[in-house]
């Protein structure tokens, strides 16, 4: 048992000296004051702007934050929901007559289903990554300053990379976390967890109670993780 407990140890250390350079560099601190957010990449993010394609067929706006250091990929997506309702009441003028199920309308769906659209956009976004070529290791709610969430693990069957992602929704705005990192390295759960949420000015929120969105806001207390981004 003692050497089997020795060779265990002997491959743990292996893994993390192979993964150092992931923890041992300086990351960047960066900062979204357009996007209203906060988190930690391994160098400063490319801005790439962009369009995602809602549960109901709404084209939103939307920025992808991207980094790469080495093997090791880093992304946060950020879409725009604030004129959900207006996109897809527009796109609900040219359904059949009588179709409710393509123009919505009804207390619990809104115009053109919009209300379904932000209420799911967390699942929604959730399912994405249930169908790419991969196993789910990992799935469970998460909060990060008491805005609640996803988060998952994949292991990605092409290459056996690992993927650790999150996705939140706040004022309206999905958040989609994603770090891959090599076969054998450590989950880039680190990444996901880094996130914080910041107001106009830079201070950071942290909520009193769990915020839910398209539900009125709980108090806010300071202190919370985007406070580093002031």
């Amino acid at each position: 048992m003692r050497f089997k407990a020795m060779a265990i140890a002997a491959f743990i250390l292996s893994v993390v000296f192979a993964a150092a350079p992931v923890f041992t560099q300086e990351w960047v601190e960066f900062v979204s004051r357009e996007d209203r957010f906060t988190i930690t990449f391994p160098v400063q993010p490319t801005v790439t702007q962009t369009t995602y394609k809602s549960q109901f067929g709404a084209d939103l706006p939307a920025r992808i934050y991207s980094a790469q250091q080495g093997q090791n990929r880093f992304t946060a997506t950020v879409v725009d929901y604030s004129n959900i309702e207006a996109i897809l009441a527009e796109k609900a003028k040219s359904c059949p007559p009588g179709a409710e199920t393509c123009r919505g309308g009804g207390s619990s769906t809104g115009p053109g289903y919009s209300w379904a659209d932000r209420a799911g956009a967390v699942i929604h976004a959730t399912w994405q990554f249930m169908q790419r070529d991969a196993k789910v290791t990992y799935f469970n709610w998460n909060n990060v300053d008491l805005v609640e969430g996803h988060m998952l693990t994949l292991t990605n069957n092409k290459d056996k990379s690992r993927t650790s992602a999150a996705i939140y929704m706040h004022e309206n705005r999905l958040y989609i976390l994603e770090g891959t990192v090599p076969d054998g390295y450590p989950e880039p759960a680190f990444f996901q967890q880094s996130i914080a949420w910041i107001d106009e000015n830079g201070n950071g929120i942290r909520y009193q109670t769990l915020y839910h969105n398209g539900f009125p806001k709980p108090p806010v207390g300071r202190g919370g993780q985007g406070g580093r981004g002031q």
